[in-house]
């Protein structure tokens, strides 16, 4: 597994996707609602085995943090949107995400508003 492949492989889907969809929906500047969006991922192993705490490593390693819960990692913004347009932001998200599961991890895109 080439963590750097991954890593920019899924911040370039996330800033493509969030771009494209301003360009369709506000024609290439920001608008909508404002608001944050993230990836979550979940370990599929228990954190204090060798598996767990290897897969909490790639997780660090592709820029997550754990999140309130210690459950989970979350990375925010992907995309790395200039913009505080939510839709978009989410838009990247997903992208992220689906290169993330294609990879075999659990993840999942989420947003909310400010």
């Amino acid at each position: 597994m080439d963590l750097n492949a991954i890593k920019t492989e899924l911040h370039a889907a996330a800033a493509t996707a969030a771009k494209d969809f301003a360009i369709q929906h506000f024609g290439g500047t920001d608008g909508g609602a404002c608001g944050f969006a993230w990836v979550t991922v979940y370990p599929a192993n228990k954190g204090n085995t060798k598996l767990g705490k290897a897969e909490r490593n790639v997780l660090k390693s592709l820029g997550f943090r754990q999140d309130w819960t210690g459950k989970a990692y979350q990375l925010w913004d992907p995309a790395n949107w200039p913009g505080q347009s939510v839709d978009a932001k989410s838009a990247g998200a997903v992208a992220a995400a689906n290169v993330l599961k294609k990879h075999g991890f659990r993840a999942y895109a989420e947003d909310r508003l400010d």
